[in-house]
Parts: structure tokens; sequence; C-alpha cells
């Protein structure tokens, strides 16, 4: 019997035909995602027209009738929108608070540095990224002090010494979010790995701080950081007022984080720790060359919501007398000069845009790895 017989043998390439036109396309997209059923066409055709009905008025409230520029009498005329010129006028004191004008560059350079290790550490393909580590880790600390405090008593000095209490602003909101981001996630490893351990007094230990910290609110923790820690040092070592509110940040984020990664670890195939163990590795290399890297890989999603609502919570601090971002919209707002409700209103929608396109990027971006992993994973 022949092959002919049995199997058709093409002696020419196919043609590639088009995929079908429902099935890719802007079309296709609107089908799968905006009318994929009756329940979701529903809800698209409200929501275009909850828009249809909303947007016109939103344009002419934020743009088209609002105060550019001028004073806060102009902002409470009749019929005006957005007080931007509250927001150009106060921009310095949103971004430093009271810290002196002359030593603003302090923390424009401190920012600037701050911005530049972060996108080396965050850039996949950065070289010697290690070295960017070490130095966000272990050099930029440092300089923060440094550059932001001061190390001279003398005034008018290039580093005149600068007391916590005039710091505020965006800047102090960033500084908050990345102690407590950068402490975070190596005390939330070393915590669920304890947790995990076989050592009773480690593990009793990790549980116990998991446990008690995840079940108080962040304010009665920033509370018992502010009153508590200078119970237990002299006074003459008492903890900076805005330290204070740093570490409890920080040990709260710990204990949220701790459970993120130990979810990832309990996720790990049983066959990776075993295959690890014949390879002869001891337990700290299996966790740093084998386990970690994948447990941590898995929870990047709860990772990076940890990270938003850390973002988020740092507007707590104000609770305590640290005057953040948003607690320096409330002063100004305040302010006999600027009071009234348009002004108000569009101080809070400044806040809200800041807070939004800072947590909008932490999530693109921690969609950004999983897709890069993912095809790692795949290849």
């Amino acid at each position: 019997m022949s092959n002919a017989d049995v199997a058709y043998l093409r002696r020419e390439p196919a043609e590639v035909l088009p995929a079908p036109s429902f099935a890719r396309g802007p079309a296709a997209w609107l089908r799968e995602n905006l009318f994929g059923t009756a329940w979701s066409s529903m809800l698209t055709i409200l929501s275009a027209l909850f828009l249809i009905w909303v947007t016109p008025e939103l344009i002419s409230y934020l743009f088209t009738n609002a105060v550019w520029s001028g004073t806060g009498e102009t902002c409470r005329e009749t019929g005006v929108g957005a007080c931007w010129a509250f927001i150009g006028r106060n921009m310095p004191f949103f971004i430093y608070g009271s810290y002196p004008q002359v030593h603003r560059w302090r923390v424009d350079l401190w920012m600037a540095i701050g911005a530049v290790l972060i996108a080396w550490l965050l850039w996949p393909n950065a070289p010697k990224r290690s070295i960017g580590a070490v130095l966000f880790l272990v050099v930029f600390p440092i300089l923060t002090f440094v550059l932001l405090y001061g190390v001279s008593n003398e005034p008018n000095t290039l580093l005149e010494k600068v007391p916590t209490n005039l710091w505020g602003g965006v800047f102090v909101s960033l500084l908050v979010s990345v102690v407590g981001i950068v402490f975070s996630l190596p005390a939330g490893v070393l915590l669920a790995l304890g947790r995990r351990s076989k050592l009773p007094i480690v593990k009793l230990f990790s549980v116990m701080f998991i446990e008690f910290v995840r079940g108080v609110p962040l304010i009665t923790v920033l509370f018992m950081a502010n009153t508590m820690l200078p119970l237990f040092v002299p006074e003459q070592y008492s903890p900076d007022r805005l330290l204070r509110p740093l570490i409890g940040v920080a040990l709260f984020s710990a204990a949220y984080m701790a459970e993120v990664v130990r979810g990832g670890l309990q996720a790990m195939p049983k066959g990776q720790f075993e295959g690890a163990m014949a390879l002869g590795l001891n337990y700290s290399k299996m966790m740093r060359l084998i386990v970690l890297p994948q447990a941590l890989t898995m929870v990047i999603p709860g990772i990076v919501n940890t990270f938003i609502g850390l973002f988020k919570d740092t507007t707590l601090v104000a609770i305590v007398g640290i005057y953040d971002f948003l607690r320096a919209v409330e002063t100004r707002r305040l302010d006999p000069e600027w009071a009234g409700p348009t002004i108000s209103t569009t101080g809070y929608v400044f806040a809200a845009l800041f807070y939004f396109l800072f947590c909008w990027g932490m999530s693109r971006y921690s969609l950004y790895m999983e897709r890069k992993l993912a095809a790692g994973k795949r290849r």
C-alpha cells in the first residue's frame, strides 16, 4: 500500500489565511471585554451614559471655568471652577513643608539620587544591579541623613542641621514610604522564614510578632511608637519625632509582608526543596538560590499590593504630628486667604491625583514584571 493511500502529503506550503474578523482587532476586543454577555453589555451602556452625563461638567469644573492664576478672592467668585492658582501658589509648601528655602536644594538632590537608584534597581536589564542594591540599601540611608538632617550646628553653612519639625510635604511622604518598603521586604522574608522555622523560640517570636502587629490598626502602632519608644531609652537618647513613626510603619508593613512571603513559600512544590537538598545545598543556599527567588516571583502581586497600601497609609503619620503631603494640603486650605469650597475641593483632587499616579505606576510595573517573568518561563 502506498503512502498516498493512507495519508495526504502536501507538496506546497499552505496558504496563510487571516484570522476571522471577530477574533482580532478592536471589534474583537470590544466584544470580549465590554459586550461579552448581556449583563456586561448593560453595564457598558450604563457606564457610557454616566460618562456622557458627568464628563462635560468635569471638563467645565477642572478646565474651562477653572482659575489658573489669581488669589483666593478670585477663586471665591460665583460660578468659578477648580482653583489651580491655589496649587501653583502653594506648590513649594506642598513639596518641602517648612524646610528652609536656602537648603531646599538638598531635598531636590536627595529625590534625584533616590529616583536614579530606584530606576537602576527596577530596570530588569540594568548593568551591575548588585552595586545599585548596595548603594540603595547601605549608602543611600547614610546620605539621606547627611543631606536632609545635616551635620553642622553653625548657621548658614552648606549642610546646616534642619530639625525634623520643619520637614513636610511630598518628600516626607516619599521618605516614610521608601523606608517602609525597603525595610518591610527583607524583614518580612526573615519573619516568614522564622514562622516556618523548626526552632521553637524563633518560631514563637515570629508568630507572636506577626499576629500581634496584624491584630491592631496602624494608628495604634503609630501612637505606641510615638509615646512608648521614648520610655524605653534615656531621655537624651529618645528617638527623633520623625524616626518614631518611621519605625512603626516599617514594623507594621513587615508583619503583613511576612504573610505574603509565607504564602509564596507554602505554594512551592516539595520537589524544589528535595532537589536542592539532593544537590548538597545547605539551608541558607537552598533558600537564597532556589526557594526564595521562585517564591517571591509567585507573590509579586501580593508584594506590590502591600507596597501600595503602605504608600497610601503614609497619610496616617499626620496623626502623630508629622506633616506629610496630605497634611500640607490640609494646612494650606485652612488658611483664611485660601478658604473656600472650590479651593478645598481642588486641594483634595490634586492630592488624589498624586496618590493615584504613584499607586498606578507601581501596579503597572508589577504587571510588566509578571509578563516578563512569565515569558521567561515559557522559553
